[in-house]
């Protein structure tokens, strides 16, 4: 696994979206309440490029179209904070699921593990995910802060690796 680190991508093309109808309200206004989206955007910048980020409410439909639109911007992974409870307004993983063309089923797995050793049972609702769609990456985190710290500690020293098997 080393040898594939050493030979991918330094330079990755990196987008946000965050779904939240009160967030996508206060944006509107002027005002970014986005806590998630920024502490995911901090984080990538350290390593690599943010290219695209947006904050949209919770509908599939806009999902998919800011989905499309940072696919046709050649972005290669896209982070989405947000919707992926078990409420009613909750879209993002039946939004996502029919689009993956494969799933990265590990990173909801360590997620929920990981998140079941600080807070026990509770990680039953998480759902978070990670598949492939068009080539590119995409991880659905939960919209808390520190549900996208572990979501990006997960990750972060492996998206160029993932990336290099993605683009073969």
């Amino acid at each position: 696994m080393e040898k594939h680190r050493t030979s991918s991508p330094s330079k990755l093309s990196c987008g946000v979206i965050t779904l939240s109808d009160s967030k996508y309200e206060d944006s509107k206004k002027g005002i970014n309440t986005d806590k998630s989206g920024e502490l995911i955007i901090k984080t990538i910048e350290k390593k690599y490029s943010i290219n695209d980020y947006c904050i949209i409410p919770d509908e599939a439909k806009e999902l998919l179209l800011a989905i499309e639109k940072m696919i046709d911007k050649k972005i290669d992974v896209i982070f989405t904070t947000g919707g992926t409870g078990i409420g009613s307004r909750d879209i993002t993983v039946e939004t996502l699921t029919p689009l993956f063309e494969k799933e990265l089923t590990g990173f909801g797995e360590i997620f929920r593990g990981e998140t079941y050793k600080e807070l026990g049972s509770g990680a039953i609702l998480s759902r978070a995910t990670a598949g492939v769609f068009k080539k590119t990456l995409i991880f659905a985190m939960p919209g808390s802060p520190n549900a996208v710290k572990l979501g990006l500690k997960i990750v972060f020293d492996e998206l160029n690796h993932l990336v290099k098997h993605l683009k073969e």
